[in-house]
């Protein structure tokens, strides 16, 4: 049996229908991945675990979670500390809204607890810093939390983004393959804190130097490892750069 062609206005109503059941289907997802509710597990000072994805918290920068700071003369394990105050305001579920994705793929989110915000917290105590680089919302925080000598800043420590460089430029360092004749420096070397400023790299000739600040040629150096002191850097293989 022959049937007549829809109409174009049919043609319509039938379109905004099927965008309509599209639009219902996806608007759940949607409102899923702008904001996370649930009980949350602390990995570090700035990344929580919350209904089974990780969550970076956006604008702050946490000491890392084997970082350590210097008090008094003392070593101390800042990061595990930092971590410990976060796990402290998360005991009820935590709701996140979400800020899209950072380069390691973690959702970025700004989360709270019964009303308190998270990101703020660490920051206004002491327990993060406030992450410039992506944003300023917490920077007045940071500089209150200075002032008073909260948490951290009542220590010497490196700042977490340049311990993790130093890191990574150490694993590198090791992986690399050293010239023939010549070991590789080690991979013992106590990891760097406090105003740690002296730059080792494998010149030209392959060479293990360190540059020390004011040296010629220190601001033009890449730092593929940083060491607190001289005798620091001699155990672990390197020379001192000759001055002319």
């Amino acid at each position: 049996m022959l049937t007549r062609p829809a109409s174009a206005s049919a043609l319509r109503a039938m379109s905004l229908g099927l965008a309509f059941v599209a639009a219902s289907v996806m608007l759940p997802y949607a409102s899923a991945v702008a904001q996370l509710t649930g009980p949350a597990e602390v990995a570090d000072g700035d990344t929580l675990n919350v209904a089974g994805l990780r969550v970076r918290l956006h604008g702050i920068d946490a000491p890392e979670y084997k970082q350590v700071c210097e008090r008094d003369g003392v070593s101390w394990a800042c990061g595990e500390e930092s971590a410990r105050q976060l796990r402290a305001l998360v005991s009820r579920p935590v709701r996140c809204r979400t800020r899209g994705t950072d380069d390691y793929g973690r959702m970025l989110g700004v989360c709270e607890v019964n009303g308190i915000e998270l990101n703020r917290a660490m920051v206004a105590n002491g327990w993060a810093l406030a992450f410039r680089e992506y944003s300023q919302d917490y920077v007045a925080d940071e500089v209150r939390a200075k002032a008073a000598r909260l948490g951290i800043w009542a220590s010497t420590f490196q700042l977490p983004q340049d311990f993790r460089h130093a890191n990574e430029a150490r694993a590198e360092a090791v992986a690399r393959p050293a010239p023939q004749g010549r070991a590789s420096p080690r991979a013992s070397v106590p990891a760097p804190m406090g105003h740690c400023a002296i730059k080792g790299n494998r010149n030209r000739r392959g060479q293990w130097i360190y540059h020390l600040p004011g040296m010629p040629y220190y601001e033009a150096t890449r730092a593929e490892e940083i060491f607190c002191t001289e005798p620091e850097a001699q155990a672990a293989g390197y020379r001192r750069a000759i001055v002319k």
